[in-house]
């Protein structure tokens, strides 16, 4: 199976429930879609910040799991966000996610959210732990 099959597949809860739709991933990018619903906006009908982080926290997370090894988990210990443009209502945002360091140790992600029609709407980086799984006995 390639890795958009296993993201799509594999969905986090948190993930599905934002409606995220995974369209590249390789372990050096993933890039991925989300609508922006009413339900995710603040007033005017704006797509709220903490959506728009959560999309590319995911996003890290996705990436950091495709350089894994066997067994090997990871989590966000880092991650800060420059807001620069809003995402209207109805409208659908689109996310790519770049490695900037791929360490044994850490990961280093910075995902680019743009709207449907390119202009930048925030820049994402954050830094994954990677954390070793069980000793094989």
């Amino acid at each position: 199976m390639d890795a958009i099959e296993q993201l799509n597949r594999d969905m986090l809860p948190f993930a599905k429930l934002l409606g995220i739709r995974f369209v590249t991933a390789t372990p050096e990018c993933v890039t991925a879609e989300m609508k922006v619903r009413e339900d995710m906006c603040t007033r005017p009908a704006i797509l709220h910040g903490g959506a728009m982080m959560a999309l590319a926290d995911t996003l890290g997370g996705c990436a950091t799991s495709l350089n894994l090894r066997d067994g090997a988990m990871t989590t966000t210990i880092e991650s800060k966000t420059n807001f620069i443009g809003p995402a209207m209502v109805g409208t659908t945002v689109r996310a790519e996610c770049v490695a900037i360091h791929r360490g044994r140790r850490t990961m280093v992600w910075q995902t680019r959210v743009t709207s449907e029609n390119g202009k930048l709407l925030a820049v994402v980086t954050q830094t994954q732990m990677v954390l070793p799984g069980e000793p094989q006995k």
